[in-house]
């Protein structure tokens, strides 16, 4: 959706937090928000969605897989997230002759759940304030290496006295740029199996075309299952595991909702960042984003001609080339709405605002923190370009496995011979999976291409790369002729070259390698700062998380949340509609149906073919008991919640607790939202759950799931 719409922006640390504003720690709900979830429709109390000693929905809110959320929705470990948050695992699962990935998957019985090699959950046990013990340490005469150094060692002491024993993992986290730290207790659970997945014509319906794009008609769910040691322990993958028993799962809610309803969510965002200042906001959209955008688009161009080719090669760098795009589209989105709706300008207004107010007596220690600020990204412009350029660079896998590779080598030779014994296993095991699902002539046309890139677009570019491009351009040669020659020299060609050179080790075979200098060249240049930018780094440390401070004293009478940062959170809105658009054909432009997705149906295209039962169970009507009370079949539907990256998969919940979708997207229009929120643009796409129970049971024939579940009718 393309509309412009024109409104004012508002910033997070100025004026007031709206409604749907926020994601909120849940420890601190009952204090900051219980008064306002209450108005607009909660029946929960705040112990019922947060406690420490008693089960709650936090109990039913995993991570999966470190980059997104899931819910438990069973009370046999059955887990429900995004068919895109699953993509990666379906896609390794997947062989040309059991595609998986096209063609859907269904367990007839838990015998038959597919175990993918890596996959966790991660469960949310506790957490508290540290802020007091930790900033205790530390002053402002110190450097910010100082600083970190001191703080390290006392999250270290804050980990290790909250693990019991290595029963839990612990992490502290650093929120306000430093101006507060809470702890996190988890519990990780390794065997995690594939349940169900519908068809990518489903799941991924609509493709890039519709990524964040509305109306959306999209599927996007899969299903999988933990499982435990008999007492419910966390367990290495075992054929003696049972599902595990959880404290707590969500009751689904097929009842439905209407517009203006209570929504709320409750997931792990990725990364927000609403304090970003204004030339922040003015280097991402002028350097840091083109660079993203431009190299994403050059790796997606080169992987799509040979995934078009090769269907076990698109299966193989299916999910890669998934995120790239997804990336692709995100950053250009940024560019975009940052640009039109002026963000850096209307930050500016509000530095101006601060800079009065530390000019007053009382407040001179924030007087020079714009300016140290503004130096710092007037002076980091093109290293910031540079940086993007190299950085995804450095995501072709042929630019970083040799280095990898190539150190882990380097320090099994400088070993002696029983420790090589006890090291070996661990190298060999690291080589067969670093290799696995590479296809050299992708590997080779996309480093080329991005070297080409890199070495053209990016000032101070690593030595060799400057190197070889003059050497180039004297001899009228080429990227790709270089990395043909430097692979065919090398022994991190393939697995088979590596494993022979391991058979007979060679220390300046591995240091003269051209691929392990190309790729040590590039990993020193990414990872090297001048003086000079040590200095601008430290300064500017310093002075962003004055200006936060500063700025929390300023508007002291304000409700604060912290920038996401992978932690669990809570946020909540309603269910709410965008004007009347044409190309929906639901009633109100607030959810979607399956006339509209069939009305898409392109037969044979890859964004938008459907499976033919499902087209047919649609001129049926056979919708069984998943139909809206007023007939349709409903697909999507919109809230206004404020999430980000990482919510993916995330509950939405009614104001009961029950589950009534799955979040999977946001609008192009609110895009900036990771920098600035804006309560007439943000909206949540969500996936409603009587859509994914229509696709068990009707289309997939899998009823004895839909019979595990505990559900609101």
């Amino acid at each position: 959706m393309k509309k412009v719409i024109l409104c004012l922006l508002l910033t997070a640390f100025v004026l007031p937090v709206q409604a749907n504003e926020g994601m909120w720690f849940l420890m601190h709900i009952e204090r900051l928000n219980y008064r306002d979830m209450q108005k607009m429709g909660l029946q929960l109390t705040p112990e019922e969605i947060y406690s420490v000693n008693h089960s709650s929905l936090k109990d039913a809110i995993v991570q999966f897989n470190r980059g997104c959320t899931a819910e438990i929705i069973s009370d046999s470990g059955l887990v429900l997230t995004n068919h895109h948050c699953g993509y990666s695992q379906i896609a390794e699962l997947s062989t040309a002759e059991n595609d998986y990935l096209t063609n859907g998957f269904w367990a007839g019985n838990k015998a038959e759940e597919l175990k993918p090699k890596k996959l966790s959950v991660r469960f949310f046990v506790r957490m508290d304030d540290v802020s007091k013990r930790i900033l205790s340490l530390v002053n402002d005469s110190m450097t910010e290496a100082e600083r970190e150094a001191t703080i390290n060692r006392e999250i270290a002491k804050i980990e290790q006295e909250n693990n019991e024993g290595g029963k839990y993992t612990v992490s502290v986290k650093s929120f306000y740029q430093g101006n507060e730290f809470y702890y996190f207790v988890y519990q990780d659970y390794n065997d995690v199996r594939l349940v169900g997945t519908p068809p990518a014509s489903v799941g991924k319906f609509g493709g890039d075309t519709d990524n964040w794009e509305w109306p959306r008609h999209t599927g996007d769910f899969s299903l999988f299952r933990v499982y435990a040691d008999k007492d419910g322990n966390p367990a290495e993958y075992s054929k003696d595991n049972v599902p595990l028993k959880p404290k707590y799962h969500l009751t689904t809610n097929i009842k439905g909702f209407e517009e203006n309803d209570f929504a709320m969510i409750m997931g792990y965002p990725g990364r927000t960042n609403r304090w970003m200042p204004a030339g922040g906001i003015e280097q991402n959209v002028e350097y840091a984003y083109p660079a993203w955008v431009e190299a994403s688009k050059t790796s997606m161009d080169v992987m799509k001609k040979y995934m078009d080719k090769d269907q076990q090669v698109k299966l193989d760098y299916a999910s890669s080339y998934a995120s790239i795009a997804n990336y692709w589209k995100n950053r250009q989105g940024m560019i975009d709405a940052l640009t039109q709706h002026k963000t850096a300008e209307s930050k500016r207004i509000d530095e101006k605002a601060f800079q009065k107010w530390a000019s007053k007596k009382g407040n001179e220690k924030y007087a020079n923190v714009i300016p140290v600020i503004n130096k710092y990204y007037k002076e980091t412009n093109d290293i910031s370009a540079h940086n993007n350029y190299l950085g995804l660079l450095m995501r072709t896998r042929m630019a970083s496995i040799p280095y990898r590779l190539g150190n882990a080598i380097d320090y099994y030779l400088q070993q002696n011979e029983a420790k090589q014994a006890e090291v070996k296993p661990q190298l060999d095991a690291e080589i067969n999976d670093l290799y696995e699902g590479l296809y050299l002539p992708l590997e080779k046309n996309v480093l080329a291409a991005q070297l080409s890139l890199y070495s053209t677009k990016a000032k101070n570019v690593a030595p060799m790369v400057a190197e070889v491009a003059d050497a180039n351009n004297k001899n009228d040669g080429g990227w790709n002729s270089y990395v043909n020659s430097a692979f065919e020299n090398s022994i991190f060609e393939s697995k088979e070259k590596l494993e022979a050179f391991m058979a007979n080790p060679n220390a300046d075979i591995l240091k003269n390698d051209p691929l392990f200098q190309l790729s040590t060249d590039l990993m020193t240049r990414l990872r090297y700062k001048t003086e000079e930018e040590k200095q601008l780094n430290n300064d500017f440390e310093h002075a962003y998380r004055l200006m936060v401070q500063g700025m929390r004293l300023q508007n002291s009478d304000e409700k604060y949340y912290p920038d996401a940062n992978s932690t669990l959170r809570l946020t909540y809105g309603k269910v709410i509609a965008l004007p009347a658009d044409k190309r929906n054909d639901a009633n109100k432009n607030y959810y979607t149906t399956l006339k509209g997705t069939v009305a898409k149906y392109q037969p044979g295209d890859a964004e938008f073919d459907m499976p033919k039962k499902l087209i047919e169970l649609y001129e049926k009507k056979d919708f069984g008991q998943y139909a809206d009370k007023d007939g349709y079949l409903p697909v999507n539907f919109l809230t206004d919640n404020d999430i980000t990256g990482g919510n993916s998969g995330s509950p939405v919940l009614n104001g009961k607790g029950e589950l009534i979708g799955l979040a999977f997207d946001g609008n192009i229009e609110a895009m900036a939202g990771d920098v600035i929120f804006d309560d007439q643009l943000q909206r949540t796409i969500n996936v409603d759950i009587r859509y994914v129970l229509f696709l068990i049971d009707k289309f997939a024939g899998a009823s004895h799931i839909i019979d595990e579940l505990t559900l609101a009718k």
